[in-house]
């Protein structure tokens, strides 16, 4: 039994570090903004752009990676993810302009589409019950909780070896991981789904996003008024109802709609982009306190070591609160505080030491709602779900994650960088993060209506009779 239970903390440890390689260049890069900037002599656009790439990326290739986990094995895709990694590492480290830097940072964001959710369908076929939720919580120590070990640990690297040796470190740690990780047992749909990938779909939702993203990222550039952001706008409008006609009539969709007459799978999905968008406003505070209060990227870093402990610690109250209460009420609950926390950072009329208090208190308070958030909620989004469709349903759920992120990061830096360009630098600052009460309202109003009461307890089970014959049934 020891040995055993062993095998399969060794098996979480390897997914956990899968995991953290996708932060350690998704989060450590925004920590290191003013620096690559100076290093490579980037604009601050391009930057931007550079940044939201990889979870952009991901949120566009991870429906297709759920899918394909499911077919030629999760484990075999979380391998691929890995080696991914290391070939954007290595072009970033080479890196000498914005081209290499970019190319690394897509191929990045394809690495964590194949890891994510195949690392979620690895847990679910190998856990059940409180075992499941404990080894996604643990998953989510790693998918949560390393954003802010990450920007803690980047930034001590790039202040003190240069921001480069970030990457050699993922790359070490994607290694390690391969090597937990090279006796789990293979898992895959039971039953082999012989539909054709749906390319019409996933090209024409690529093209609407990358529109999108690029008039969120670029529009200050290019004049919001001006004729290539409008064509733009009117080209991601017009794919985006295409997209929506052409998939409502097929059978095999890019993203299956099926899952979605599921609410509490739809609530889940739906409040877990609109999390994540209120996490991403971090962005600014981190690149507000380098820019105008003069922080290293390690500083900056230490001012996130409430957030890590508190995320750390809550994940697992989260799991508890959800076995005890159900998923609706710590979701609501974290998704208030973590909006909370956030908007302290806002405060940038403060003098120096009084602001840094309360953004390490902000922080931490934010922390506080990512942690109790994570759990219930991934474990709402794959529990009603069978097992040959888990992982392209983890991939729909992880695309909210990081389509939430990208365009939290895209939305709160625009607003950011358009006020800074013609006004006070602390003013723009605070209306950019206060961008995060924008998702934080309509992820409570979609939690209180789609998630039910009682999602994620467990059921009694009672025994009936049939036929003068007791069977056990669950209510």
């Amino acid at each position: 039994m020891g040995e055993k239970s062993h095998g399969a903390n060794q098996f979480i440890v390897g997914i956990v570090l899968a995991v953290l390689t996708f932060w350690l260049f998704a989060q450590s890069m925004i920590n290191i903004i003013p620096v690559i900037q100076k290093d490579l002599g980037i604009s601050l656009g391009m930057l931007n752009i550079a940044t939201s790439l990889t979870s952009l990326f991901s949120g566009l290739f991870i429906v297709l990676a759920g899918g394909l986990s499911d077919r030629m094995g999760r484990k075999r895709l979380t391998y691929i993810g890995l080696m991914l990694s290391i070939v954007g590492c290595l072009l970033i480290i080479v890196s000498q302009n914005a081209t290499l830097l970019i190319i690394g940072r897509v191929v990045q964001g394809i690495s964590a589409a194949c890891i994510m959710p195949a690392t979620i369908a690895l847990i679910k076929a190998a856990f059940d019950g409180k075992d499941r939720q404990r080894a996604l919580s643990y998953w989510s120590f790693g998918s949560w909780g390393g954003g802010g070990l990450t920007a803690l640990v980047g930034g001590a690297i790039a202040t003190y070896m240069g921001w480069r040796w970030i990457f050699v470190v993922s790359i070490g740690i994607a290694l390690l991981s391969m090597l937990l990780l090279k006796n789990i047992q293979e898992s895959k749909a039971d039953e082999q789904r012989k539909e054709k990938f749906d390319f019409t779909g996933f090209f024409l939702f690529i093209i609407a996003m990358l529109m999108i993203n690029i008039i969120v990222t670029r529009g200050q550039d290019f004049g919001w008024t001006s004729p290539l952001t409008l064509s733009l706008i009117g080209g991601a409008l017009v794919t985006m109802i295409i997209f929506f006609t052409v998939e409502r009539k097929k059978k095999n969709q890019f993203i299956e709609f099926s899952l979605f007459k599921t609410k509490a799978y739809t609530g889940a999905v739906v409040s877990n982009f609109l999390q994540n968008g209120i996490a991403a406003t971090i962005v600014v505070a981190i690149t507000y306190v380098q820019l105008a209060r003069g922080f290293t990227p390690f500083q900056t870093g230490l001012l996130t070591i409430g957030n890590i402990i508190a995320v750390v610690v809550m994940i697992r109250v989260g799991e508890k609160m959800l076995q005890k209460m159900g998923a609706r009420k710590p979701m609501l609950l974290a998704t208030f505080i973590a909006s909370l926390g956030m908007s302290m950072t806002a405060m940038t009329f403060l003098s120096d030491l009084i602001y840094i208090i309360v953004v390490f208190i902000g922080f931490l308070i934010a922390g506080v709602g990512i942690g109790m958030y994570a759990t219930p909620s991934i474990d709402t989004s794959i529990v009603n779900i069978s097992d040959d469709k888990v992982g392209i349903a983890s991939g729909i759920y992880k695309m909210a994650s990081s389509l939430g992120y990208s365009f939290g990061i895209a939305i709160s830096t625009a607003v950011y960088g358009v006020l800074a360009a013609v006004g006070s630098t602390h003013v723009a600052a605070a209306i950019g993060i206060l961008v995060n009460i924008a998702f934080a309202i309509p992820a409570l109003i979609f939690v209180s209506k789609t998630i039910q009461p009682d999602e994620g307890l467990e059921r009694p089970v009672q025994a009936i009779k049939v036929d003068e014959k007791l069977v056990v049934q669950q209510d």
